[in-house]
């Protein structure tokens, strides 16, 4: 889990590095959320579960089985960019042999279509889930309630996190909530609502395990919220100095999971210094190799710009 987590930190890290130096175009930052993600990940079966995956979720896509030349080859918008070909921003994750549904680009559609795929297993009485996730802004959209609302209905295998990162773009949790809580939403679509340590990912993989169990015995859905904190802005388009303190994000990377995680791990002599350092050096490599591939690689001819798009005879 925790070098699953670093991978997904430090290929991040590079992508701003690339996007800084005008090389790739766009950024959209998981740092802050690995432990959330790489937790649920690993609490799902990745060689029989479905995921739909939010923009922010590199760590959930690398557990799934994406890897660092997949990711970069959609950083630099190259032809054999496994989720479009090159066709569309980064963040927008789809893979067919890994089980991860196509994203789309307004937010909180992934729920609806989570949900689908939920009510597909229950239909054809096979044993997976299927396991979205989203920001805390997304479930304030309609999508999110009807999704929810035909999931509990039908009792459907699929559970929904929420990333509360505190802010959707600019604006703080406080007004965007009415409850304390998003989890709090559960009840009114029956179905059991969990808040729990986003920074922790032993607690948010015990949460979805126990959500995975309960939707296999034809129990329903979850809604868990992982309290979490976006460390960088909202994307490399948007400033965040102009709505909040670099006071509060620096409160914040004092509980960096990489951090805590790390020393929790070493503090029960599971991890090394030794470890540590070789699993850095290696995943430097893999980072590398990924970026050099990815920089080289070609760019899609112009006449495939339609293709995937009309049925080709």
């Amino acid at each position: 889990m925790y070098k699953t987590m670093l991978l997904a930190r430090k290929l991040d890290e590079r992508m701003w590095l690339l996007n800084r130096a005008g090389k790739i175009p766009f950024v959209i930052s998981c740092q802050g959320q690995e432990a959330a993600q790489v937790g649920a990940a690993f609490a799902l079966d990745n060689a029989k579960d479905y995921i739909a995956p939010y923009y922010r979720d590199l760590g959930i896509v690398l557990a799934f089985g994406m890897t660092a030349k997949d990711l970069m080859l959609s950083g630099f918008a190259k032809a054999e960019d496994p989720n479009s070909g090159g066709r569309q921003m980064p963040g927008h994750f789809g893979q067919k042999k890994n089980r991860i549904l196509t994203g789309s680009s307004p937010v909180t559609t992934q729920l609806p279509h989570a949900v689908g795929v939920a009510l597909a297993a229950k239909m054809e009485k096979k044993d997976f889930v299927s396991f979205t996730t989203l920001g805390e802004g997304s479930s304030n959209q309609g999508d999110f309630h009807e999704g929810l609302n035909f999931a509990g209905v039908h009792k459907l295998p699929v559970i929904t996190m929420v990333e509360n990162n505190k802010y959707a773009i600019s604006v703080p949790v406080e007004k965007q909530l009415a409850s304390e809580n998003v989890a709090d939403r559960a009840i009114s679509y029956g179905m059991p609502g969990f808040t729990v340590d986003g920074n922790d990912p032993l607690a948010v993989y015990e949460h979805v395990k126990a959500a995975r169990e309960r939707a296999i015995k034809g129990e329903g859905p979850t809604l868990i919220e992982a309290i979490t904190y976006r460390l960088t802005a909202h994307s490399s388009d948007d400033d965040d100095r102009h709505y909040r303190e670099s006071e509060e994000v620096e409160e914040a990377r004092k509980k960096d999971s990489l951090i805590t995680f790390s020393k929790y791990l070493k503090d029960n002599r599971i991890l090394t210094d030794e470890i540590e350092l070789e699993m850095n050096k290696n995943i430097d490599v893999t980072i590398n190799e990924a970026t050099d591939y990815a920089e080289n690689a070609a760019y899609a001819d112009a006449e495939s710009a339609l293709k995937f798009v009309y049925e080709e005879m």
